[in-house]
């Protein structure tokens, strides 16, 4: 039986720490990965950070992580399309709500998957490359496809132009810069908003249009560009967004909704000192208290709903097949979809996933943070 080790978090407020785990063997309908390359995303940090204000349902102690990719190491006896050494990228579904399972976590050297949630990678990509993928692109195919939020058509190999444009407020954070992909790839025009340095990066991953977030004329300027053009919807990423995009949205043609997979406030904001205190916490609260009431208050002004979603739903409903079965796999074999944002690798071995955190936490822009697993 391969041995296997993970980086388990074993008590809220504490850094993660390299021991063995148990070799899980796959269910019928699962696959083991062993993984070679990982990412880490803004929640991975957050929960050891914050404590049980996240995950709440997560008993320590526990695996985190969502990202990555590596080799088939094992399928199980009702698995199809798969088989053992094939290279893949998959989300680990062990911090949902749902799944609560450790063994079914990233970080560590082998994971459980499944198979909905599995993609294939060409032989010319690496691991690296590829572990950037996952979450980033289930959220963004949550927020543009599920039926709840934007209710998009589904991306494919030829799409039809369905002469509509989609809004994506934060082009490129993970999630932007896989939503952008899938807006084209499904036949939308995108108009996406980020820093200017960023402007080229977006226009190459399918921007018509990209705008500087910080420019005072950005909500004006964005209205003009969308003049006589029919909406699809927006797509809201980072603190703040959901506000710019109901202002834009009420100025507009088209559909008026706007999908939103992020907190009023940044996440940012607790990433001072080893914990979130009390002290801290009591202070945060009614900041997002009125930044809820404010953007509420915005909404029902102009009459344009605005949802917040996460991705977890995607584990059990239909965008996930959708997604990696029959889009994902083809488009990164023949080009048409790219791994982004690019990977910075900080680290290489389990015991440096605590030391992505912290350069998580100070920041990144149109990167994620990888860390290799030997």
């Amino acid at each position: 039986m391969p041995k296997n080790e993970a980086a388990w978090l074993v008590a809220k407020h504490r850094p993660l720490e390299v021991r063995n785990a148990p070799y899980t063997e796959p269910g019928p309908h699962e696959i083991v990965v062993r993984n070679r390359a990982v990412a880490i995303n803004p929640v991975d940090w957050a929960k050891p950070f914050v404590g049980d204000m996240m995950f709440s349902w997560i008993k320590y102690p526990f695996v985190l992580g969502s990202d990555l990719a590596g080799e088939v190491a094992a399928i199980g006896s009702a698995v199809t399309g798969f088989k053992p050494g094939d290279r893949v990228l998959a989300i680990a579904a062990g911090m949902g709500e749902k799944c609560n399972r450790a063994a079914e976590s990233a970080f560590q050297r082998y994971t459980v998957v499944r198979p909905h949630l599995t993609t294939a990678i060409p032989d010319s990509m690496s691991f690296e490359d590829a572990c950037v993928i996952p979450l980033g692109i289930v959220t963004a195919a949550c927020g543009l496809f599920q039926s709840d939020l934007l209710a998009l058509e589904k991306p494919g190999a030829r799409p039809e132009p369905r002469d509509r444009w989609v809004i994506v407020w934060g082009g490129a954070t993970s999630v932007g810069c896989n939503a952008i992909q899938l807006a084209v790839a499904a036949g939308y025009d995108v108009v996406t908003i980020a820093s200017p340095k960023n402007h080229d990066y977006m226009r190459k991953l399918g921007a018509a249009h990209a705008f500087d977030y910080r420019s005072r004329s950005v909500e004006r300027d964005i209205v003009a560009t969308l003049k006589g053009k029919q909406l699809a919807g927006a797509l809201a990423i980072g603190a703040g967004s959901v506000d710019n995009c109901v202002r834009i949205l009420a100025q507009c043609e088209g559909r008026k909704f706007v999908a939103n997979c992020s907190s009023p406030l940044s996440i940012d904001v607790l990433a001072r000192g080893d914990r979130l205190r009390l002290g801290r916490m009591v202070a945060i609260v009614p900041s997002l208290v009125l930044a809820n009431l404010r953007t509420r208050r915005l909404s029902r002004r102009y009459g344009i709903p605005a949802k917040f979603f996460d991705a977890s739903s995607v584990f059990d409903n239909e965008i996930g097949p959708a997604i990696f079965r029959d889009y994902l796999g083809a488009a990164l074999a023949d080009g048409r979809f790219r791994p982004a944002p690019p990977p910075r690798v900080v680290g290489h071995g389990l015991k440096d996933i605590q030391k992505a955190f912290d350069i998580q936490r100070q920041g990144v822009s149109a990167s994620k943070i990888v860390v290799t697993v030997d």
